[in-house]
């Protein structure tokens, strides 16, 4: 399996806007992302949060995990193994996470599955808020959570749902990562 690098991710999604006929323009009205923002991440070696990864997606009709895939894939089955997962580090820096998509490659997902790791405190708070729902398992480690003017803290073998349209934010606790699993929906119909 091919190794994906955190570098390729604005290249990939300048690809993906040509593809589709978009102007930066137009995706920074969908976004409320600006032209200069989305100039500069289609040239960077480093890539965005999540969320804004997300509203991308939404913005050019993809996946997030699309941004990741170099072919449409015509799988119904896809398992990456640990030692297989392509990581987008966030570490040390503003965001202070990882993130590795857990089905990177399957056709017209309903949800979008990665595995993160979260530092203790980043430099700098940033706080997520986009459309859809987010599942989160906290694998290991204890989590400080922020979620609308809520806090919640959270243990390995905790769980949360939430509707990611909330402001949400977290910091790992105890001077130790958070390892989690992440599920992103991109909304719909309810099911019961």
């Amino acid at each position: 399996m091919a190794t994906f690098r955190e570098e390729q991710i604005g290249a990939r999604i300048k690809s993906l806007r040509i593809d589709r006929g978009l102007t930066l323009a137009a995706v920074a009205e969908r976004t409320n992302l600006s032209r200069g923002y989305l100039s500069k991440l289609e040239n960077s070696k480093s890539a965005p949060p999540v969320s804004t990864l997300a509203s991308i997606a939404e913005a050019l009709g993809v996946h997030v995990a699309d941004i990741f895939a170099n072919a449409e894939p015509t799988t119904m089955v896809t398992v990456v193994k640990k030692t297989e997962r392509q990581a987008s580090y966030r570490h040390g820096i503003e965001v202070g996470y990882s993130y590795s998509p857990l089905a990177p490659v399957f056709p017209k997902r309903l949800m979008d599955p990665y595995f993160i790791n979260i530092l203790p405190r980043a430099e700098k708070t940033h706080i997520f808020q986009h459309k859809g729902h987010e599942l989160m398992m906290i694998l290991s480690g204890k989590l400080e959570l922020h979620i609308g003017d809520q806090e919640f803290l959270l243990d390995a073998g905790d769980c949360v749902y939430f509707d990611a349209s909330l402001p949400h934010y977290g910091y790992a606790l105890g001077g130790k990562e958070v390892e989690a699993m992440l599920v992103i929906s991109a909304g719909g119909e309810r099911s019961s």
